[in-house]
């Protein structure tokens, strides 16, 4: 005997699209998150706002209100808490899951807590896991100093210090910006020689124009080498080491899902991290394991995104028509500006 029907790992706007497909078909699964629920929002910025529309964020047709054009991450965070609430999702946080395999016809998943290690098992397993809970590390020594982080907050605690922003993509040159409006003496460092293309097109003038003008020091083709309690030490692309004052730094180096999970549960993986699949149902080599939004991808996590993910819990729980409207919606789907 199981103890759940389905149990969904990952709370974030996929894993609850995946609830309710769930749930709309008489099931009733348990959700668990590492985290909060949305915990991937809950890591943006403060005050963020989402560059794409409040409709392309809907699941479960409840409709995101904001008061703008464009949803802040706080309206996010309140809308698909209401959307737990409406659903009657059971939804249990801050659990992990650690490991899972398959026994006796049945997937029995091993989950971590404050609480302790306890087990379950279940008919089902959707790991709609994303990735924003795995930074790519630097390792250099004093990565984990308490005033570095992977994640940035907000620039106005840092008005009048030294901030070290170590990156090159839109999350890097977005944080850089913001901090130099808000008074902080910043210098952005990235391994690339230059910006790739894909930098978004209304960034790139604004970096390059605080640059020329001496407003913002960029390091261009360095590399970190070390963190210390007040400093980041860099070898620059003229092969010297440099030594830039830091009260705060943000490495922000992009994220990575959590590939040894999946292989650990026995999910077949290629040599981008992307699992073996059926397209259709979005089953795993592991009978009775789906995977859902990016976890889908592999290393290539800009392929998948809530505007598309939020379709596939149709894929998993739905009949065959309900898959093909769930494919269709996928490929409709225009691809937002991210990383």
């Amino acid at each position: 005997m199981t103890d759940e029907q389905a149990l969904i790992v990952g709370a974030g706007p996929i894993g609850l699209a995946c609830a309710i497909s769930a749930k709309r078909r008489g099931l009733d699964p348990l959700v668990i998150d590492a985290g909060a629920i949305a915990n991937s929002i809950v890591r943006y910025p403060i005050g963020m706002t989402f560059f794409t529309t409040p409709e392309r964020l809907e699941i479960g047709g409840h409709p995101l209100v904001s008061a703008g054009g464009k949803p802040s991450r706080e309206e996010a965070l309140m809308y698909y808490r209401g959307v737990v609430r409406a659903e009657g999702i059971r939804v249990r946080t801050y659990v992990r899951l650690a490991d899972a395999h398959r026994e006796d016809g049945a997937i029995t998943a091993t989950l971590e807590s404050r609480h302790g290690v306890s087990t379950l098992k279940t008919k089902r397993l959707v790991l709609a896991t994303g990735y924003f809970d795995r930074p790519n590390l630097l390792g250099v020594p004093g990565e984990s100093r308490p005033h570095v982080s992977h994640y940035f907050d907000e620039a106005h605690r840092w008005s009048g210090l030294d901030v070290v922003v170590i990156g090159g993509k839109n999350s890097a040159v977005e944080a850089t910006l913001q901090l130099f409006r808000a008074g902080a003496r910043v210098t952005l460092v990235h391994r690339g020689g230059a910006f790739k293309p894909s930098l978004k097109y209304w960034l790139r003038p604004d970096i390059e124009n605080r640059v020329k003008a001496g407003e913002i020091t960029a390091w261009m083709g360095a590399i970190v080498t070390e963190i210390d309690h007040d400093a980041v030490t860099i070898r620059g692309a003229d092969g010297a080491h440099h030594r830039l004052p830091a009260d705060r730094v943000f490495a922000l180096t992009g994220f990575t899902p959590d590939l040894a999970l999946f292989s650990r549960i026995g999910i077949t993986l290629d040599a981008m991290g992307k699992p073996a699949i059926d397209p259709l149902t979005l089953e795993t080599d592991m009978p009775g394991v789906h995977m859902a939004g990016s976890a889908v991808a592999g290393r290539q996590i800009s392929e998948v995104f809530i505007e598309n993910g939020r379709w596939d819990g149709e894929k998993i729980f739905g009949d065959a028509d309900a898959r093909r409207r769930a494919q269709a919606l996928y490929e409709q789907t225009p691809r937002p500006l991210g990383e």
